[in-house]
């Protein structure tokens, strides 16, 4: 989710219901500190709290001092990934390459949780491949050394996203350890979320690609899971003034040329799949400045609410999302 968990992106999450939203990942090499990607990816002026601050990376000294780092700038849980199966992350041996390396694993998690007197949480993935799966190892590991909570991701490195997330190795991980679990992957829908939370025993669901141009799915998971009833969808009105709140904040948050850039994603996440979209999408990836973004934003969501005023897909144009 680099590119996507940024300050705005966390802020309206937890606005719409997520009870907690990991920072992006940030690198631990201490070279890095004062780039201009790192401080934005560390900024959490003004967010609603707990803050938790993912780190990554291989040596357990340099990952020692990332922790130390980012508590002294406000952290108040470092998360440690070993779960992006990124080729770029996966090449140095970090994220879920250092699944493979269980001796490593312990010593970068001896390090960081001795760095800090904030709670150290962890992401894995069920292993390196589907013939070396060793979540369980790892998640005993984990708590033994003082992880605080375990986020796992369903799959392996070497699947990728594809094919479908393995709750069996969730459950089993879930039996052998008692610091609290998260479950991560495919989940999309309520009644998903549900399931997997009674299927594996996990204390939470993490939401991933799902939540990109549909933040309101952490209200209607918490609604279902508290009362076993959908929440109506969103009216179109309200989709549109979500979006542009959450594009104003990433105007300001990046300035003006990045912020264009990075609001053309989000506008196309929110409105795939709404009927007529697919040509609005494709224009807005040409247009050049804020004000003709938000002239086509308007221009097209007038026309969306003379024809309707609630949530509509059309079958031509399906939303497809993913867990991450």
């Amino acid at each position: 989710m680099a590119g996507v968990t940024d300050r705005p992106f966390r802020q309206l999450c937890k606005k719409m219901g997520a009870g907690l939203a990991v920072s992006e990942m940030v690198t631990s090499n201490s070279l890095l500190y004062g780039s201009e990607k790192t401080l934005r990816r560390a900024n959490h002026q003004g967010e609603v709290d707990p803050i938790s601050v993912q780190i990554a990376g291989a040596d357990p000294q340099m990952m020692a001092e990332a922790a130390r780092h980012n508590v002294d700038n406000g952290a108040q849980i470092i998360d440690i990934n070993m779960g992006c199966p990124a080729k770029k992350i996966c090449n140095v041996m970090a994220g879920s390459a250092l699944l493979k390396d269980e001796p490593l694993v312990a010593q970068i998690l001896r390090a960081v949780v001795n760095a800090v007197d904030v709670p150290v949480t962890l992401k894995i993935r069920t292993g390196w491949d589907k013939n070396n799966r060793n979540a369980v190892q790892i998640a005993r590991m984990a708590e033994d050394i003082g992880v605080q909570a375990l986020a796992m991701h369903g799959r392996t490195r070497a699947c990728l996203y594809t094919g479908d997330a393995e709750y069996d190795t969730i459950a089993s991980v879930k039996q052998a350890i008692k610091i609290p679990l998260i479950a991560n992957g495919d989940i999309t829908t309520p009644e998903k979320a549900k399931f997997v939370l009674e299927y594996t025993g996990a204390d939470a669901v993490m939401i991933g690609r799902a939540a990109q141009g549909r933040p309101w799915i952490f209200r209607e998971i918490d609604h279902f899971i508290k009362t076993g009833e959908h929440l109506p969808p969103p009216e179109v009105s309200e989709i549109r003034s979500v979006m542009l709140a959450h594009l104003h904040d990433l105007y300001d948050f990046y300035g003006e040329l990045t912020g264009m850039r990075m609001a053309r994603k989000h506008i196309s996440w929110y409105t795939k799949g709404l009927k007529d979209s697919a040509t609005f999408r494709h224009n807005m990836n040409t247009l050049q400045s804020i004000p003709l973004q938000l002239t086509a934003i308007d221009e097209f969501f007038n026309h969306l609410q003379s024809r309707d005023h609630r949530l509509q897909y059309d079958v031509t144009d399906t939303l497809v999302l993913e867990a991450a």
